[in-house]
């Protein structure tokens, strides 16, 4: 990249930042009589995150424009925001994420389940103690309760 591609990046870069900062909230063109309306709200929503960078090295330029039309300018700041930030995108990817872990060690636990249950059916069989369907169902209902919590609390340590 050569000096004048330098120079001429860092001129849009100044040049476009300027221009966002000559219509960030806080300007005086906006009264009581004539607040700022949605449009103005999804405009300052959008430059949100420019206008803060602004705010803290000048007290004139402000994030939000306090002379607004209410409701309107609000839902449109909110939808400005939601653009730039992606809304609720980042927060359904995780629960993605963290519901195919779930199904994962639901399936790890109900083939680890099936495994010991077929072991200890069985053992119970070999050993001739435990004949009758009532006791075994018994017994397979109270090993499965614990083994899902012992695999929880196994799955929850880390």
């Amino acid at each position: 990249m050569s000096l004048r591609d330098s120079l001429l990046r860092c001129c849009v870069i100044l040049l476009s930042v300027i221009m966002l900062a000559s219509c960030t909230a806080g300007d005086s063109q906006f009264t009581a009589e004539h607040p700022a309306g949605f449009f103005w709200g999804l405009w300052h929503g959008v430059i949100s995150v420019v206008s803060l960078v602004i705010h803290l090295f000048n007290d004139n330029v402000l994030v939000y424009e306090v002379d607004n039309s209410g409701g309107w300018y609000d839902f449109g700041f909110l939808l400005g925001v939601i653009m730039v930030w992606g809304g609720g995108c980042h927060a359904s990817c995780k629960t993605k994420q963290q519901r195919s872990g779930d199904e994962e060690w639901d399936e790890i636990g109900e083939k680890v389940e099936k495994k010991v249950m077929r072991k200890m059916k069985a053992w119970a069989e070999d050993d001739g103690g435990m004949e009758a369907d009532g006791e075994w169902d018994e017994i397979s209902e109270k090993v499965e309760k614990k083994l899902k919590r012992k695999i929880r609390e196994w799955a929850e340590k880390d």
